[in-house]
């Protein structure tokens, strides 16, 4: 077997995290057929296949995964020690990689990233959009930005943002032929935008007032999965919409939206940053944790 360089290793190792050709070239910041080129040399100096190549992507063989689980930890611990040099210098520095949904990016990450990085210079923020719940360690993030009832139980969580609270809009012109809902239950009797989750559920709409819970399952003739489509959609007349307070604020105060249902619609916990419990946090993900906690937006309305 010829040798096999560090090198080699983390191309691989890229390749793995992502599940992707062009995901991990964007990391390396090289070429998908260079990146593919690269992958098949080291195949051959090995004489064993490491990845099955589809039309969906990529998928390790059972030789690539039993590799995968042996080098990762190795670089794992590579990258802390490299990261501990961060100590010698004035402040935090390097690369910090932050999974969230775009609802979560525009009301509450991109702000405090913001001013985090005005804060820390030498620090560079990778926001990746996603609204799919992903393996995130897997994926190779520092961290996500999720409410907290969709992070998993082994996961460290920090409010991030104030509070959130989510409203029941309609334009004035579907009104003008329709009575305004005055329960929950008077929804199914109207068209409402459904919002689908990239893994296929619909979102129930959620209601609370005097300690009554309820989950009402609307229908109507449009669906879409991104929360700003759905405002453009609710503005155009297509229906009601449930959109965060946030989100519409402004255009109920102009009038361009009216808002239904107030009293039913209860404050929520808000966005979480979530991170894996480790025993040695990068410096620039332990920087934004203490930058996200001292915050004035993480303060509770």
């Amino acid at each position: 077997m010829k040798r096999v360089r560090s090198t080699d290793l983390a191309i691989f190792l890229a390749i793995a995290n992502h599940r992707s050709f062009r995901k991990a070239s964007v990391e390396l910041g090289v070429t998908a057929s260079a990146l593919s080129h690269a992958l098949r040399a080291i195949e051959e100096r090995l004489a064993v296949r490491l990845v099955n190549r589809t039309t969906r992507g990529v998928a390790l063989t059972e030789a690539g995964e039993r590799l995968y689980d042996r080098i990762r930890p190795a670089f794992l611990d590579i990258d802390a020690a490299l990261d501990d040099l961060n100590s010698f210098r004035g402040q935090p520095h390097g690369k910090l990689r932050i999974n969230a949904a775009r609802v979560s990016t525009k009301l509450v990450l991109l702000p405090i990233v913001s001013r985090f990085l005005k804060a820390y210079p030498s620090v560079e923020v990778e926001i990746v959009i996603d609204d799919g719940l992903i393996d995130m360690v897997s994926s190779g993030f520092d961290a996500g930005v999720r409410f907290g009832e969709s992070i998993e139980a082994d996961m460290i969580a920090v409010p991030i943002g104030p509070r959130h609270r989510f409203a029941v809009v309609a334009a004035p012109s579907y009104f003008e032929s329709r009575n305004r809902p005055l329960t929950p239950h008077d929804l199914r009797d109207h068209e409402c935008v459904r919002y689908r989750f990239a893994g296929g559920a619909f979102y129930r709409w959620e209601f609370e007032r005097g300690g009554i819970e309820l989950e009402i399952e609307v229908s109507g003739p449009l669906t879409l999965g991104d929360q700003d489509t759905i405002q453009d959609a609710v503005l155009r007349g297509c229906g009601l919409g449930y959109l965060f307070e946030e989100q519409a604020q402004a255009a109920i105060a102009e009038g361009r939206l009216i808002r239904v249902l107030e009293d039913w619609c209860p404050f929520y916990p808000g966005f979480f940053l979530y991170y894996p419990s480790r025993r040695q946090l990068p410096t620039a993900l332990r920087a934004f944790i203490d930058f996200v906690r001292a915050d004035k937006g993480t303060s509770q309305v």
